[in-house]
């Protein structure tokens, strides 16, 4: 868990540096939110409590605004996340062809359930309402790495690449 503990360091004055600078670099853009967001999700790991309010006050938005646009888009995080976020498609296509059995491979193979992180902070274990490639069903994204025509015996040899 220490590496999830510490994805997140806005109170060093070097990340808080980093984040004022993101936040000029957009000063006087319209909707420069959700890209400020990008930009500090992706120098802290997740959009802590601290970097939500540094970016409200400095953008002199609302902190529930700010908040309410970080919880909304599935791709911010306000919780800590593994290195390899694994999504899977629950989509009714991926369903009916065996997602549920790709679902179980992967919860054993991890040692977790959807929602949870690997200890080691490797790995996050997701469900995506689609990924819009039914044409591979069952399928699931790491990261940006999609997987499709998946088989639960697929499971282990994928994610020993991200092992290594």
């Amino acid at each position: 868990m220490a590496e999830l503990e510490k994805s997140c360091c806005c109170t060093d004055e070097e990340v808080i540096q980093k984040i004022d600078q993101i936040i000029a670099d957009h000063e006087g853009e319209p909707g420069a939110l959700i890209p400020v967001l990008h930009a500090v999700q992706d120098v802290t790991g997740y959009l802590c409590d601290e970097s939500l309010t540094q970016i409200a006050d400095k953008m002199n938005i609302p902190l529930s605004k700010v908040y309410g646009v970080a919880t909304f888009y599935s791709l911010f995080n306000v919780q800590p996340k593994g290195k390899y976020i694994i999504r899977l498609c629950e989509s009714a296509p991926c369903h009916i062809v065996g997602a549920e059995d790709v679902y179980k491979a992967l919860e054993e193979n991890l040692g977790i359930k959807a929602g949870e992180n690997t200890p080691d902070g490797l790995f996050t274990l997701e469900y995506a309402s689609c990924l819009g490639v039914c044409g591979v069903a069952p399928a699931m994204m790491i990261n940006d790495e999609v997987y499709g025509n998946l088989k639960p015996e697929m499971i282990p040899g994928i994610l020993d690449k991200y092992r290594e």
